[in-house]
C-alpha cells in the first residue's frame, strides 16, 4: 500500500517563497514517483479488463515486468524511467480513452497520439544528453528533439536538430547555467534536482521567444532559444516554477474546482481562472526575484515592473474566495516574501 506523502510546514512555506531548494524537490519527486506507479497500475488493469487483445499487442505486461526488474535491481534507472516527463500524459490519455470508449482501437501505437503501445516508445525515447557544471552545481538535461508528446507544449516544434543546432543549444545552456549557478544558486539547486528534459520550440513568426511547461509533464520545459544567457536562465526559472507548483498541487490542493469566475492577470490581456492565476503568480515570483538579483538599469526596471504586478495578482488570489486554507497560507507567504524585498535591488 502506498503511504500518503506529508510535506512539513517549513518545507511548504519555503516552496511558497521559491526557496525550497533541492530538499523540497526531493519531496515532490517522491510524490511524482508514487503518482506514476499508481497511474501505470491503473492503465494496466483497465486495459487488460476492457481491451485484452490491445493490451497483448502493446505488450503492456512485458513493459511493466521490465520496470519491476529495474525497481528491484537499479533504483536510479527505475526512477528515471517512471519520471520520464510524459509518462503521466500517456497514462491520463489511456485512461480517458478506455473510460470514454472501451471498444476503441488501442493497439500498439499508430493514430494521431501514442496509445497503449506508447509507453515503451516513451521509455526508449532518444535524446541528446547535456551535462553542465558551474560553481560546483551540475545540471544534466536530455534535449528532446524527436520524442512523442513534444506538441503538448502548445507551440510548434522543429524537426530533429542537426549537430550545429545541438552545439548552439549546448553553448547557450552552458552560459545560462553559469548565470544561475553563480548568481541565483537557490534556483540552480532546485532546477538541477527537478529538471530532466528540454524540448526545443520554434519562436513565433515575428521572432518572439516562447516557453512552456505542461501540467502533466513533470521534469520537462519547452523553450525557443533566447538571444542571451540571462533570458535563457530566466526562462528556466520561470518554467521550472510552473513544474514545481504542478508537483505540489498533486500533493496539496491549493484551490477548488474551476468556479467559472475569471480574474485579471497583470501579465495577460485575458482574464484567468484562479488556478491559472496562481500558476502565473508563482512563476512571476521567480521572474521578480531573478531581476532583483541582476544588475543594471534594465534589471531594476524589470524588477519594479514584475514585483508590482506579482503583488497585485497575489492580492487578487487572496480576495477571490477560491483558495483552500493551504492555498491561502501559500499565497500569503508568497506575498510576504515579495513585500519584504522592498523596492530596491538585492545586495550582491
Amino acid at each position: 500500500m502506498t503511504r500518503p506523502h506529508v510535506i512539513a510546514r517549513e518545507t511548504f512555506r519555503a516552496l511558497a517563497r521559491g526557496r525550497g531548494g533541492a530538499g523540497a524537490v526531493a519531496v515532490l519527486r517522491a510524490g511524482q514517483l508514487s503518482k506514476r506507479r499508481l497511474l501505470l497500475g491503473a492503465v494496466r488493469r483497465a486495459a487488460e479488463e476492457r481491451r485484452p487483445r490491445a493490451a497483448r499487442e502493446a505488450d503492456l505486461a512485458g513493459t511493466y515486468e521490465e520496470l519491476e526488474r529495474l525497481r528491484r535491481h537499479s533504483r536510479a534507472r527505475w526512477e528515471a524511467a517512471l519520471l520520464q516527463p510524459y509518462v503521466d500524459l500517456w497514462a491520463a490519455e489511456c485512461l480517458r480513452r478506455l473510460d470514454a470508449d472501451p471498444d476503441a482501437d488501442g493497439g500498439g501505437g499508430g493514430g494521431e497520439e501514442p496509445w497503449l503501445g506508447g509507453l515503451a516508445e516513451l521509455l526508449g525515447a532518444p535524446g541528446h544528453r547535456v551535462t553542465l557544471e558551474a560553481a560546483g552545481l551540475r545540471l544534466t538535461l536530455r534535449i528532446d528533439d524527436r520524442g512523442p508528446y513534444r506538441e503538448a507544449h502548445g507551440e510548434p516544434v522543429p524537426g530533429p536538430l542537426g549537430p550545429g543546432e545541438l552545439r548552439c543549444w549546448e553553448e547557450a545552456l552552458g552560459a545560462a547555467w553559469r548565470v544561475l549557478a553563480h548568481r541565483h544558486p537557490w534556483y540552480a539547486q532546485a532546477v538541477a534536482a527537478g529538471l530532466t528534459t528540454l524540448v526545443p520550440l520554434r519562436p513565433r513568426p515575428d521572432g518572439t521567444g516562447v516557453s512552456s511547461a505542461v501540467r502533466r509533464g513533470y521534469g520537462a520545459v519547452g523553450l525557443s532559444l533566447p538571444p542571451d544567457p540571462e533570458r535563457l536562465a530566466l526562462a528556466l526559472v520561470h518554467e521550472f516554477l510552473h513544474v514545481q507548483l504542478g508537483a505540489l498541487l498533486d500533493l496539496v490542493p491549493l484551490h477548488g474546482p474551476d468556479s467559472g469566475a475569471r480574474y485579471h492577470a497583470p501579465w495577460r490581456p485575458d482574464p484567468r481562472p484562479a488556478g491559472a492565476l496562481l500558476q502565473g503568480t508563482y512563476a512571476h515570483l521567480g521572474v521578480s526575484d531573478f531581476w532583483r538579483v541582476e544588475r543594471g538599469p534594465y534589471a531594476r526596471e524589470q524588477y519594479a515592473h514584475w514585483r508590482e504586478r506579482t503583488l497585485e495578482a497575489a492580492g487578487t488570489l487572496l480576495d477571490c474566495g477560491e483558495l483552500t486554507a493551504d492555498g491561502r497560507e501559500f499565497v500569503a507567504e508568497l506575498r510576504r516574501e515579495i513585500a519584504g524585498w522592498g523596492g530596491g535591488a538585492a545586495p550582491v
